[in-house]
């Protein structure tokens, strides 16, 4: 890629993930290599499913990954996640350092912030360390405005109608 860009996706309407997703998708049509690391996220979702099916080029991997829910957590299980994402981050940074991919999807990274797994500097770090050519997403609510100052690109998804306020769950394959 001859220039990468930063993306953010944020707002509190469905579709953020979705959107980074599809990007991901797009690329792969596009001859591009994508990881993706998937924040407080343990729930299985259909794209760990159907990502290993694009031949290696979309690589999704889990951090601070968890079965239960961030805000039903104890401060003693949040501080342990938070340790344990400091060590998982490390990951992220042999990425960029490698270049091994082009596009870098860093999936709820705000929800980690919020959570103060993570800080936004170190976000922000993370943005900054990126190689010119790489193309980089962030999805998440509320996106700090530090985040958005750097981004080339900010996407606000906002809620105007959604069946799950009619008490529809998370369905196979749609939401997760």
């Amino acid at each position: 890629m001859k220039e990468g860009y930063v993306q953010v996706y944020t707002g509190d309407g469905k579709g953020k993930t979705t959107a980074a997703l599809g990007l991901g998708l797009r690329a792969v049509g596009g001859g591009f290599k994508v990881v993706m690391f998937q924040f407080l996220k343990g729930a299985p979702t259909g794209e760990l499913e159907s990502t290993p099916l694009l031949g290696g080029r979309f690589k999704i991997i889990r951090l601070a990954e968890s079965k239960k829910f961030f805000g039903s957590m104890t401060d003693e299980e949040k501080a342990a996640l938070k340790v344990k994402l400091q060590e998982e981050m490390k990951q992220a940074y042999r990425v960029i350092k490698e270049g091994s991919c082009d596009i870098l999807i860093l999936d709820e990274v705000m929800a980690a912030i919020h959570g103060g797994l993570l800080t936004v500097k170190e976000v922000c770090e993370l943005i900054d360390a990126r190689p010119p050519t790489m193309e980089m997403v962030l999805t998440g609510r509320s996106a700090p405005e530090e985040i958005v100052k750097r981004a080339d690109l900010v996407t606000e998804m906002r809620c105007i109608k959604h069946y799950m306020d009619k008490g529809v769950p998370a369905r196979k394959g749609i939401e997760k």
